[in-house]
């Protein structure tokens, strides 16, 4: 079979005017896409890469591939940027692997799909989120901790960008501590990332991420439990912790949690997968407070680097190979499409 892999690949040279260290955090590096396009070659496919934005338009319209293989993030702030390639494929009749248009442009919302998943039954946090103005933001901050007051919320909370994938914004200070501080991390996240911010109570309790793979139904693969190395009440998987994981978090899976919770958590995350109509593969990550797991996202285009993924790692932890994970993935794809 003729597989096409759309990828967004890291640039190279310095980040935009005005862009944070992490504006390219959820592209791919070319390592990442060869050892996807290895695991395929080896299955006896022949694959070549597509890229993304026009240089995936001018490929897959001069030599249309038998299969998409996505994992292509989008650039830009556009909250459909994840959305453009499989909705390309789908115009064009070329099957694709993972989430159609609508569950992608879904996910990346946040607000949007807490509202999708609370709607199914699952908890999520309480929060809102704040629209930039039109323009500079110009204020003294002293209309901010009356909008925590009229949500039911009180510091601790997290504020973190609406419309953002792989932690871009998470960093430690996304935990304001006090109403004083609220306004001003508002205000400096409306200023980097150009959209709205989401405001939610921080959830004291374990961070824990699910994967699942296949259709119909999809099957859970796993729980994992992020470990702090210095437990702490007010830890954050923040971008810092993930870019310098080792010595600072353990990565344990199966979660050691107790049985019921266990398959709560897993209950939940395919709840959510179905209320967004996920496809193929995804991985939700949800914090645990007195045994009720708490949703806080799903990404159905979970990074795939083998060294740094957290499906990766969850993977490896329950007895599964970098291989196995593609493989699955694709053999999702394949069925569902009808190209077995």
């Amino acid at each position: 079979m003729k597989i096409g892999i759309a990828c967004t690949l890291k640039p190279d040279g310095p980040p935009p005017p005005g862009a944070g260290d992490d504006w390219a955090e959820e592209f791919d590096s070319p390592a990442t896409v060869e050892a996807v396009a290895k695991v395929m070659r080896d299955l006896g496919h022949e694959v070549r890469t597509l890229g993304d934005g026009r240089a995936f338009l001018e490929a897959v319209l001069a030599d249309p591939p038998d299969l998409v293989f996505n994992f292509a993030e989008g650039q830009g702030v556009s909250r459909s940027r994840e959305a453009r390639v499989p909705a390309v494929c789908e115009m064009l009749g070329i099957p694709v692997t993972g989430s159609d248009p609508l569950a992608l442009a879904v996910a990346l919302d946040k607000d949007m799909t807490r509202r999708l998943v609370e709607g199914a039954g699952v908890a999520v946090p309480k929060g809102f989120t704040l629209a930039p103005p039109p323009g500079e933001y110009d204020g003294d901050h002293a209309e901010f901790p009356a909008l925590l007051d009229a949500a039911g919320l009180a510091c601790p909370v997290i504020v973190k960008p609406a419309l953002e994938g792989s932690s871009k914004g998470i960093r430690s200070t996304a935990l304001v501590r006090t109403a004083a501080d609220f306004g001003p991390a508002v205000v400096a996240l409306w200023k980097e990332y150009r959209q709205p911010a989401l405001v939610e109570e921080f959830i004291v309790g374990d961070e824990v991420t699910v994967g699942m793979v296949g259709n119909d139904p999809p099957q859970p693969l796993g729980v994992m439990r992020v470990v702090p190395t210095e437990p702490t009440p007010d830890f954050v998987y923040s971008l810092e912790v993930k870019r310098a994981w080792d010595g600072v978090v353990g990565y344990e899976a199966p979660a050691k949690l107790p049985r019921d919770v266990y398959a709560a958590v897993e209950a939940d995350a395919l709840t959510a997968f179905a209320a967004l109509g996920c496809r193929d593969v995804a991985r939700a990550d949800f914090r645990v407070r007195d045994g009720v797991p708490y949703f806080l996202e799903i990404n159905p285009l979970p990074g795939l680097n083998p060294d740094s993924g957290d499906l990766c790692y969850l993977v490896y932890r329950m007895g599964h190979t970098y291989a196995d994970l593609i493989r699955l993935i694709l053999d999702a794809a394949v069925t569902r499409c009808g190209l077995a």
